[in-house]
């Protein structure tokens, strides 16, 4: 019989993707900034991008934008977010919904390691800098 939670659930083989975190490097996207991709089209996510960073005080995502919508997540540490000309600090447990198409970043405004998840509305990561030397970056299947 099915977990009373399971009901309705479609367990059909091959459905269930597991990621194991465990075998995902954490990678340095710039300095002071470590990233790992949790979900994407590169490991199966067909409508999302999932990734963590970890950066050390005074470092973080310079400002940017993305095609689609993004919640930003502090785990732990505390972050100052911008988005457009508005900005505020968050810490563990608050999050922000960045729209589509605005213009925002973040910086480690702590004295300790930031820890911050980061969810787009795509599968594939892909960003605009203003700061044109910024490595552009995009994670894609295979």
């Amino acid at each position: 019989m099915p977990h009373p939670s399971s009901r309705g659930a479609r367990h059909a083989r091959g459905l269930m993707h597991v990621v194991d975190l465990e075998k995902l490097p954490a990678e340095e996207w710039r300095p002071g900034v470590l990233t790992r991709m949790r979900a994407s089209a590169a490991n199966g996510a067909a409508q999302l991008c999932l990734f963590e960073q970890w950066c050390d005080p005074g470092h973080g995502a310079p400002t940017h934008l993305h095609a689609v919508e993004e919640v930003l997540h502090v785990i732990s540490g505390r972050a100052e977010v911008w988005v457009g000309s508005d900005s505020a600090t968050l810490t563990a447990g608050q999050s922000v919904v960045v729209p589509a198409g605005h213009k925002h970043g973040f910086s480690n405004a702590g004295a300790d390691t930031l820890h911050i998840t980061s969810t787009l509305a795509a599968p594939v990561f892909e960003a605009a800098y203003d700061d044109k030397r910024e490595t552009p970056r995009r994670w894609l299947p295979g």
